[in-house]
């Protein structure tokens, strides 16, 4: 699942070189952390948060096939202050 998911979103980014998916095991669930550029930010929202629910309706479809529960997080990571 975590090959599918970094091929989407680096096709939707403007800068593929800085998406981070992160597997982290919760029970018997595995949640991917997404970080990503600031800029990209809505890129991957979309409008109405209607791209990254159709990422995490895939990614529930494809997960239920192969037998296991996922779900995606969006980490927003604020910049550093001066």
């Amino acid at each position: 699942m975590q090959e599918f998911l970094q091929f989407v979103v680096t096709r939707l980014v403007d800068r593929p070189d800085a998406v981070s998916l992160t597997p982290v095991e919760n029970g018997k669930q595995t949640v991917y952390e997404l970080r990503l550029h600031p800029t990209d930010m809505g890129k991957i929202i979309g409008r109405q948060g209607a791209t990254i629910s159709a990422i995490r309706t895939l990614l529930q479809a494809g997960g239920a096939k192969q037998g296991v529960r996922c779900s995606l997080e969006v980490v927003e990571e604020t910049p550093p202050r001066d």
